[in-house]
């Protein structure tokens, strides 16, 4: 019975930061970030930032493979969000533009 109950946390803990991916499609999909808060953004990423190493120490594999999972998920979360709030205002965080691909000359 307890191998039953970890496996099926271990897939929970898999299957929990997959729900970004449709945050994630939406923010690209819409170009704007806009309607999403940068300080739960980021509150959410520094707090999942400061589990990652109790996460890598433990013998826990649910909670390693959650804290793996979520931070790398919720990772691209935090940059499809800051580089699509900066894209109205013309610098985009993350891109490989430079200032001689914005003139015309």
């Amino acid at each position: 019975m307890t191998e039953l109950i970890e496996k099926i946390g271990f897939i929970a803990a898999i299957s929990v930061p997959l729900f970004n991916i449709p945050l994630i499609i939406r923010i690209i999909q819409r170009k704007s970030s806009d309607d999403i808060s940068l300080t739960w953004v980021l509150g959410v990423w520094i707090c999942f930032i400061l589990m990652l190493p109790s996460g890598l120490i433990s013998d826990d594999i649910v909670w390693r493979a959650f804290n793996i999972a979520n931070i790398t998920f919720f990772t691209v979360v935090v940059i499809v969000t800051l580089r699509y709030r900066f894209v109205k205002k013309g610098t985009v965080p993350f891109s490989q533009e430079t200032e001689s691909n914005h003139h015309d000359g």
